[in-house]
C-alpha cells in the first residue's frame, strides 16, 4: 500500500521500502528546490510531517546539505534508523525537531516514536518531544504547540 513508500509489514524496523524512501526522499528534495528557486531561503522552511510523512520529514530532512528552519514529526518515527548516523549532515545536526504522539496510537505505537526520539538525541539534535491522549491523530493542544514552535523557528533573526 504505497504512499510516501510502501508497508511492506507490520515490524516497520526489519521491513522497510528503502527504494521507496528514496524516490519519496527525492521528490522531496524537488519540492524544497522549487521552493528555494522561488526565493524562500532553506532556513526559513520547515519540513513536516504526519505518520508516514512524519518519517520522511525526518529521513529527508536531516540528511540534507541546507540547513532547514525547523523539522515536524508527528505519530511516527525515523525510517532507516540503522543507517542514519552515517548518512545524517551536519548542515541539521542543530535544527530544532518538533515531535509528537499519540499515547494510544495503534498505527504507529508510542514506543516507536519513543525510539526514535531516543535515537535522535542519542545523536545530539534538539528534540522537543510532546504526548497527547489520541489514537492515530491530531490534537488540539498539539496544534497549539505547533503554533508555538512555528513561532518560534520562523521568529525573525534579529540582526
Amino acid at each position: 500500500m504505497p504512499a510516501w513508500y510502501d508497508i511492506l509489514g507490520v515490524n516497520l524496523v526489519d521491513r522497510q521500502d528503502d527504494k521507496g524512501i528514496q524516490k519519496s526522499e527525492w521528490a522531496i528534495q524537488a519540492l524544497i528546490q522549487h521552493e528555494v528557486d522561488r526565493g524562500i531561503p532553506h532556513e526559513r522552511i520547515v519540513l513536516a510531517g504526519f505518520s508516514q510523512g512524519c518519517a520522511m520529514a525526518l529521513h529527508t530532512g536531516l540528511r540534507l546539505p541546507h540547513r532547514l528552519a525547523g523539522i515536524m514529526a508527528l505519530s511516527g518515527y525515523l525510517p532507516l534508523a540503522d543507517r542514519f548516523p552515517s548518512e545524517r549532515h551536519a548542515a541539521n545536526a542543530t535544527t530544532p525537531i518538533f515531535m509528537a504522539h499519540g499515547t494510544q496510537d495503534p498505527v504507529v505505537v508510542l514506543q516507536r516514536g519513543e525510539d526514535s526520539r531516543d535515537a535522535l538525541a542519542k545523536l545530539g539534535h534538539p528534540v522537543e518531544w510532546h504526548t497527547y491522549p489520541m489514537q492515530h491523530s491530531v490534537h488540539p493542544q498539539e496544534i497549539a504547540d505547533i503554533g508555538r514552535f512555528l513561532t518560534k523557528v520562523l521568529a525573525p533573526s534579529v540582526a
